[in-house]
């Protein structure tokens, strides 16, 4: 089974959550802003796996990570999806969250 590292603050895993919900696809979610070993854990896999380096070269943080059993880490699920022949989609939810976010950032 997959793990996903998110947030219910991220609009991408929020959108991740309702395709995998959709397409059935079981996954174990690791809510990281839930506790201080949560986070830290998640910061460990970002501080030194590889997959991360473009998302931290660009200030993203990197959510939602999944892990396949095996260990391995990618950052993509739409193409995880898409591969799977799933249709991806972009649900109301995570939309509004994003215009939260921007609606935040530009009163900075």
């Amino acid at each position: 089974m997959l793990k996903v590292y998110g947030t219910k603050l991220c609009p991408d895993c929020i959108a991740m959550e309702a395709n995998f919900k959709k397409a059935g696809i079981d996954y174990e979610f690791v809510n990281i802003f839930e506790s201080m070993p949560k986070f830290k854990s998640f910061l460990d896999l970002r501080d030194k796996e590889a997959v991360f380096d473009h998302s931290k070269e660009i200030g993203d943080a990197g959510l939602p990570a999944l892990q396949r059993e095996d260990g391995s880490l990618f950052l993509n699920w739409e193409d995880y999806l898409t591969d799977l022949g799933f249709e991806v989609f972009w649900p109301k939810e995570a939309e509004a969250q994003m215009q939260k976010i921007e609606a935040e950032l530009a009163q900075k």
